[in-house]
C-alpha cells in the first residue's frame, strides 16, 4: 500500500523559466498523501511577503543603519537563496530567512530613495502588488497563455537584462557605465519600462511552473520553495519600479 503512492522521480520544472529557483531540475518521489497544493503555495507566499514587509519596515525606521542593512541583506539574501536552490528541502527555513534579509535590504534602499523623492516607496509598492494582481488575472483567465515558446522568450529577455547589469557593474569598476540605463531621458525611461515588462512576464512563467508542480504532486516543502521563487520575482519587480519612478521624478 505504501509503495503504491511512491512514483518514479520527475522533472520539477519542465518549462523554461528565468527564475533561478524554478529553473532548477529536482528529482523527488511523489507522495500523494503529502503533496503541495495551491492553497499552501498562496499561504506560504503570503507569509514570506509579510516577513519581507515587516523587515523592510524595521530597516526603514533605522536610517542610521542603511549601509549595514543593505550589505547584510544583499549577501545574506544571496546565500539563503543559494541554499534554497540547491537544498529545496531546506526552504521551510531558508525561505523565511531570505524574506527577512531581503526586507532589510529593500527597506534601507527604499528609505534612501524616498528621502530624495518623497512618496516613491509607496507608489512602487502599490504598483508591485497591482502588477501581481493584473498578471494573476491575465494568467487565470488564460488571456495570456504561457507556452514553451513564450517562456523561452521571457528567459532570453531576462538573461539579456542580467548580462547588461553585469556589464554595467564591471564598467563601473573602471569609472564607466552602460549608456542610457541610468539616465532619466526618454531612452532611459523606455529601457526601464521594458525591464519592468520583462519582470512582470516572469510572474506569468512562475505561475505556470507552479501549476505544473501542483499537477505533478510535488512534495509539501515545495510550497515554501515556490513561494520563495515568487518572492524573488516580486523583489526584482519592486526594485525595477523604484528605478523607473525615480527616473520619471527626475525629469
Amino acid at each position: 500500500m505504501v509503495l503504491d503512492v511512491w512514483l518514479k522521480p520527475v522533472n520539477l520544472c519542465p518549462m523554461e523559466t528565468s527564475n533561478p529557483l524554478l529553473r532548477r531540475e529536482i528529482e523527488y518521489s511523489r507522495d500523494v498523501a503529502s503533496s503541495m497544493n495551491l492553497e499552501g503555495v498562496v499561504n506560504k507566499t503570503g507569509i514570506l511577503v509579510l516577513l519581507c514587509l515587516a523587515a523592510g519596515a524595521f530597516s526603514w525606521s533605522q536610517p542610521e543603519l542603511q549601509g549595514p542593512f543593505i550589505m547584510i541583506g544583499l549577501l545574506g539574501g544571496f546565500v539563503a537563496c543559494m541554499v534554497g536552490m540547491f537544498r529545496p528541502a531546506a526552504t521551510p527555513i531558508a525561505a523565511p530567512i531570505y524574506a527577512v534579509l531581503e526586507g532589510l535590504c529593500i527597506g534601507a534602499l527604499s528609505h534612501l530613495m524616498n528621502t530624495r523623492w518623497p512618496g516613491l516607496m509607496v507608489n512602487a509598492l502599490f504598483l508591485t502588488f497591482g502588477v501581481l494582481a493584473l498578471m494573476l488575472v491575465l494568467y487565470t483567465n488564460r488571456i495570456i497563455r504561457v507556452t514553451d515558446r513564450f517562456a523561452k522568450g521571457v528567459f532570453l529577455a531576462t538573461a539579456a537584462v542580467a548580462l547588461v547589469y553585469l556589464l554595467d557593474m564591471v564598467l563601473r569598476m573602471f569609472g564607466a557605465n552602460v549608456p542610457y540605463i541610468h539616465e532619466s531621458g526618454l531612452v532611459g525611461v523606455g529601457i526601464s519600462l521594458v525591464i519592468v515588462g520583462i519582470a512582470s512576464f516572469n510572474l506569468l512563467v512562475d505561475f505556470a511552473v507552479i501549476e505544473q508542480n501542483i499537477r505533478q504532486r510535488a512534495p509539501k516543502f515545495m510550497e515554501w520553495y515556490c513561494g520563495m521563487a515568487l518572492l524573488v520575482t516580486l523583489v526584482w519587480l519592486y526594485l525595477e519600479l523604484l528605478r523607473l519612478l525615480s527616473k520619471l521624478r527626475s525629469r
